[in-house]
């Protein structure tokens, strides 16, 4: 099976190249708002304001892939998969992009705001494990991620029931592939609060990376329940379909996920390919995989799905 697995802001590998890239944007409608960049396959988060025209910027980004989310005044969040490569970027290794926020389309969770901050649930958090947990986001924007670990688990000792803590050292050992680890940090995140979103989803997700699909069933239809518009949910419960070979609903969700956010770090396009191939469709195999490419011109499996298209162009 050539898919892989994800979870919220995470997936299977990261796209290793030596430069630094600066990324730029301008939100429209133009708004004075936070913008959020969380690491999607490695341990990085970052946060600026945006200026009164709506325009962002982050300087000296890694390669790799990353989840933008813009914080807007109604207390929705906008997500949008960023790729960082020689292939997005231009001759001075840069990329400028535009957020369109779509009002039907915002998601929220009884109002709270992005996972970088803290959850309006967990005011009542002492001051202490608070400082902990902004201590950890720091160390997380330098990618010191032993540092982060350290305050995170600080956070927790004062705090137990600090879920948006767990959830970030649930989303660092699934980073590092530890998910027996991950799975257990995200359910404390849950037991500490049963209606966070971050840790239902990156739930359902790390159970179909420890191979039990049936067991992330139930998180991930819960995870679209809540969000249905966004593209994480929409994935994994695609796959997950997909793993108990239910094509039809597994074809569902996986074009949602491409309509919300065709860059998508968890790569629906492939396992979309899948669909098609198991059923004979040549053609939509082969667009399914040329979207892929022209969203992830400089992906390691590049190579190879170049090559599929050729065979399956050949039935």
């Amino acid at each position: 099976m050539r898919h892989a697995c994800l979870t919220a802001a995470l997936v299977f590998r990261s796209l290793a190249y030596p430069a630094t890239y600066d990324l730029t944007g301008r939100i429209q409608p133009p708004a004075a708002t936070p913008v959020f960049l969380h690491g999607a396959t490695f341990p990085f988060e970052a946060s600026v304001l945006t200026g009164p025209d709506g325009r962002f910027r982050f300087r000296k980004l890694a390669a790799g892939t990353y989840t933008l989310a813009v914080t807007t005044a109604a207390r929705g969040e906008a997500l949008q998969t960023v790729e960082l490569s020689p292939g997005t970027v231009d001759a001075k290794g840069h990329l400028d992009i535009l957020v369109k926020i779509d009002t039907t389309r915002l998601e929220s969770d009884n109002a709270r705001a992005s996972g970088t901050t803290v959850s309006t649930v967990v005011l009542s958090i002492p001051d202490r494990a608070v400082k902990e947990y902004q201590e950890a986001q720091r160390c997380l924007s330098r990618r010191d991620t032993v540092c982060a670990i350290a305050h995170l688990r600080h956070s927790v000792e004062i705090a137990p029931r600090f879920a948006a803590a767990w959830n970030q050292l649930g989303t660092i050992e699934y980073q590092a592939r530890r998910y027996g680890d991950a799975e257990t940090n995200f359910r404390e995140a849950l037991n500490a609060d049963g209606q966070a979103f971050e840790p239902l989803v990156n739930l359902g997700g790390v159970l179909l990376n420890l191979e039990r699909p049936r067991d992330a069933l139930s998180y991930n239809r819960e995870a679209v329940a809540s969000r249905p518009n966004d593209a994480l949910a929409n994935s994994q419960l695609g796959l997950t379909y997909f793993d108990l070979n239910d094509l039809v609903q597994a074809e569902k969700y996986l074009k949602t996920a491409v309509r919300l956010d065709p860059a998508h770090f968890s790569h629906p396009q492939l396992v979309l390919s899948d669909i098609y191939v198991r059923r004979g469709d040549w053609p939509a195999a082969i667009a399914a995989l040329r979207e892929f490419l022209a969203v992830h011109p400089d992906s390691p499996q590049a190579a190879e799905i170049r090559k599929e298209i050729a065979d399956l162009s050949q039935r």
